[in-house]
């Protein structure tokens, strides 16, 4: 099974991608400024809850914008020559569309009224089967050592659900910080991208062309709302937006798992089909295991419902127990705390990817583990602050500028703030004199 494109690419299809990404982003981009003010006119600003870590009641339903964003992509694509063959040989784009729609309805309705935690589990799993029914599914699996395994349908059906519900969810349990989702995300499908696409043009499988595109277009979306999202977040995505990418970064990973046909590969490989499928291990980790692209939401996910079922709660009760409100308790700020998630996140998907191009290099290993110990380290040295040197004080945020200029910015706006007299401002650059000796002798 595999797509055959009408007509051979023409220059490299990577523009189109990169176009596409460009329009998801900026169409994004551009709606979450009114959406933002819809959201504020409807009441869709929920007080603070005891977990939350904002201070500030913050409207939420930027899904509407990243939705937006969703549909703007798959049209310009469809008009995209080295992109047409998607659309014409595939119906895995509109069935990404049906359930992105479904779960996306689902979101905004929680977002402004709060639907019962069973009744959301209940629309994923609708959404979940509305793209299988339409041909989003998995079909087999390659499994080292065995060979490729077809899977009847309910086999099929029951794995994409469960991937689906898992992944939307996974999502959702980690978006507590400001840019922490969005972020994560974007990073997962940018190293999901970078597999696809060798695929399909480094290896000619054109089964792999929708699953790169819907990495594109997920992209696209989570770059232009992160800008309105971080810290400190004009605008929440929401319900509507977390299960929104969560399932298009599941529908990606079932297309390549479920579509891509080892028999494919083999070609490239000597030997038999079960020799090829364990030959090709290192390549297959993304497509047996995709949930090594979203591996910390997945585990924040398993360690809050065992926590929640140990305490004697509902799985979906929510508390303050995820890891990024773990990294705050220990003394990390809000943005190195997202800082840090997004280290491991790119650690994690781009060292797979890496170690499935070139698995018999050692170097692979050592880089991942030398990256693993400079994250333990800054894991261990919370409130360690790197200090830029003076030349690069007028490039970076304040909080990273050299003390003494930065003392001297926060003075001077200070003044200006409270309108001191001319007694009052002498005295503070007295003070400000003081303090730049103490930092000199230091």
């Amino acid at each position: 099974m595999g797509l055959r494109w009408p007509a051979k690419p023409v220059g490299q299809p990577v523009r189109d991608y990169l176009l596409t990404l460009c329009v998801t982003a900026a169409v994004t981009y551009l709606l979450t400024g009114p959406v933002r003010k819809f959201a504020i006119a409807i009441g869709a600003m929920p007080a603070i809850r005891a977990r939350d870590v904002h201070r500030e009641p913050t409207p939420r339903l930027g899904g509407i914008a990243m939705f937006g964003g969703l549909c703007a992509g798959l049209i310009v694509a469809d008009h995209l020559f080295n992109l047409q063959g998607v659309f014409e040989l595939s119906n895995e784009p509109r069935a990404l569309l049906s359930g992105a729609a479904l779960i996306w309805l689902i979101g905004v309705l929680d977002d402004k009224f709060e639907i019962d935690a069973l009744i959301k589990l209940g629309g994923q799993m609708i959404a979940a089967a509305v793209m299988v029914i339409q041909g989003l599914t998995i079909l087999w699996l390659p499994i080292p050592g065995v060979g490729t395994v077809a899977l009847t349908q309910w086999q099929g059906t029951l794995l994409t659900v469960a991937l689906v519900v898992i992944t939307i969810n996974a999502v959702n349990f980690v978006d507590g910080l400001d840019g922490l989702a969005a972020g994560m995300v974007c990073i997962a499908s940018a190293a999901f991208f970078l597999y696809a696409y060798r695929l399909w043009m480094g290896y000619g499988i054109e089964a792999a062309a929708p699953a790169t595109l819907f990495a594109a277009i997920l992209m696209g979306m989570c770059l232009g709302f992160l800008p309105h999202n971080m810290h400190p977040a004009r605008i929440f995505m929401g319900d509507s937006g977390s299960m929104l990418i969560g399932l298009v970064l599941a529908a990606g990973a079932i297309s390549i798992t479920g579509q891509v046909d080892p028999d494919n590969l083999k070609i490239f490989f000597e030997g038999s089909e079960r020799g090829a499928t364990h030959a090709m291990f290192p390549v297959f980790i993304p497509l047996v295991l995709p949930l090594t692209i979203i591996a910390i939401p997945a585990a924040d996910l398993i360690l809050a419902i065992v926590r929640r079922t140990w305490n004697g709660q509902s799985p979906f009760a929510a508390d303050r127990g995820h890891l990024h409100h773990r990294l705050l308790e220990v003394g990390h700020s809000h943005s190195r705390a997202v800082l840090i998630m997004y280290f491991w996140s790119a650690l994690i998907a781009f060292g797979t990817v890496g170690y499935s191009v070139h698995s018999a290099s050692t170097w692979i290993i050592f880089m991942i583990v030398g990256a693993s110990a400079i994250g333990l380290i800054l894991l261990l040295m919370p409130r360690f602050t790197p200090r830029a040197p003076h030349w690069a004080n007028r490039f970076v945020p304040p909080r990273y500028r050299h003390r003494s200029v930065a003392v001297a910015v926060e003075d001077t706006q200070a003044a200006r703030t409270a309108g001191l007299n001319g007694a009052t401002a002498v005295g503070e650059r007295q003070r400000f004199l003081s303090r730049q000796k103490v930092d000199s002798s230091l």
